[in-house]
């Protein structure tokens, strides 16, 4: 599959990708947008199978933003009946993977809904990974509506205003039941985050490549994963605190 040499004792344990591309690639064949998105498809299944198989334990897909609501009505619709084409019962229960989405999906159609609904019911007892679609998701939104609901707290004297804390916000999030990403993946040659997971992603790890989403495969995720492997990661630390840490920690699994 790959030659790619990887530390599985240091496999990210929460891995967001933003998977960009699915037009182009379809353009560039002389074929309608809608195909790159169904050949993206392809890709999400590899690489949730794959992700179990390492061990990721969460995998978070920007599947649809709000801004996407923009884009033509024909689109929109395609990619709609893509989701719920999509939803398949085999790569969860096949890969024993737990569904779980984020977002604003209150906008969504209701056939759409229903299956998102059924699909997290019926996978709740899974454990291997937790795969997230981030659908009909944008950071923005997601910090705005938590705010809105801190203050309402305040307002009805549930919380004092002086109280409010980090953790306050991150409770108050979509992604309260998981942890931040340790890395990010955007493929499709741009470098940016669109409005993807502000909050949560403050001290992940960035990783652009060029691939199209639909070209994306293991090798390119393990390319991805060996590039997480070899960064520090210091949170705010200097280098030589961190491996003075990291020392530390070794001699005391040693004892």
């Amino acid at each position: 599959m790959t030659d790619v040499k990887l530390d599985m004792q240091r496999i990210p344990r929460h891995i967001a990708i933003i998977m960009d591309g699915n037009g182009r690639w379809a353009t560039e064949r002389g074929k309608q947008r809608s195909y790159g998105h169904q050949a993206g498809v392809d890709a999400v299944r590899k690489i949730t199978s794959e992700c179990t198989r390492l061990g990721v334990e969460y995998l978070t897909l920007y599947t649809f933003s709000t801004e996407n609501w923009n884009r033509p009505a024909d689109e929109v619709a395609a990619l709609m009946g893509l989701v719920l084409t999509s939803l398949e019962d085999e790569i969860f229960m096949k890969n024993n993977v737990r569904f779980r989405v984020i977002g604003d999906t209150g906008r969504l159609p209701l056939e759409v809904q229903d299956k998102l609904r059924q699909t997290m019911e019926h996978t709740a007892g899974n454990t291997a990974m937790t795969m997230v679609v981030a659908l009909s998701y944008s950071a923005k939104w997601e910090l705005a509506k938590a705010a809105r609901e801190i203050a309402a707290e305040a307002k009805a004297g549930k919380i004092d205003p002086e109280d409010v804390t980090e953790d306050t916000v991150a409770a108050h999030l979509q992604t309260s039941f998981m942890p931040d990403p340790d890395l990010l993946i955007r493929t499709g040659g741009e470098v940016r985050v669109s409005n993807y997971l502000l909050w949560q992603i403050a001290y992940s790890e960035l990783y652009f490549c060029d691939t199209y989403w639909p070209d994306f495969d293991e090798r390119h995720l393990h390319e991805a994963i060996a590039s997480y492997q070899g960064r520090q990661r210091r949170f705010g630390k200097t280098e030589a605190q961190v491996e003075q840490n990291d020392l530390t920690q070794d001699n005391k699994q040693e004892r």
